[in-house]
């Protein structure tokens, strides 16, 4: 890839983090672009060193293999939450939170995936791309909540969601140990703060069922 190259996708994704929140949003009232954390908490976060941000950083594997397998979790969270907004009489309370994490997920796909592209690795996990990644729920329940109506609907959204967002701080927790990507680092940051916030707030709402 040649310098001009480089720097013009550089600049695309800088651009794409200031439509681009995290990968869930925060209940805690500080949202960031697309309802996740607060600029002040984020800035506090990035690597020190002063690197800015853009796919001319430098990555390793772990970043690669983050944006790789959260992918993947984000979308099955963005069609979770599809499932549940397409279902009649749900509640305000549940809808609204279905809906946040929807808005904000669905974004942070794009994002990865360029972060992919600029560094020309695939963004297909081939036949391992369900291993490895915490929270994911099998097939056997996405029909589950599929099939169910009313509470029960509420009841499994609830309790499979908060496993899908346990299993993002995981993995979140992984990458700020081992990556090096500032962006990466600062949406892995998001992610614990952001998804730590909304399991309190779903399980608020699945104790009142």
């Amino acid at each position: 890839m040649n310098t001009i190259k480089t720097l013009s996708i550089a600049a695309a994704l800088a651009a794409s983090l200031g439509l681009a929140g995290c990968a869930a949003s925060s209940g805690s009232g500080n949202p960031m672009p697309m309802d996740h954390g607060n600029s002040g908490s984020m800035s506090g976060s990035m690597p020190s060193g002063g690197a800015t941000p853009g796919a001319g950083a430098d990555h390793n594997q772990a970043d690669t293999m983050f944006a790789r397998m959260m992918i993947p979790h984000h979308a099955q969270a963005v069609e979770m939450s599809g499932i549940i907004l397409a279902k009649p009489d749900m509640p305000a309370e549940l809808t609204a939170v279905a809906t946040k994490i929807k808005d904000a997920q669905a974004p942070e796909i794009g994002q990865m995936t360029g972060w992919l592209e600029a560094w020309n690795v695939p963004t297909a996990m081939s036949d391992h791309s369900g291993h490895g990644m915490s929270g994911m729920v099998d097939d056997a329940g996405i029909g589950k909540l599929k099939a169910a109506i009313g509470t029960e609907a509420e009841r499994l959204f609830l309790e499979q969601m908060i496993g899908h967002h346990e299993g993002a701080i995981d993995m979140a927790q992984q990458e700020i140990s081992a990556g090096k990507f500032p962006d990466a680092l600062q949406l892995s940051h998001a992610i614990v703060e952001a998804q730590q916030a909304e399991i309190t707030r779903m399980k608020q709402l699945l104790a009142g069922l």
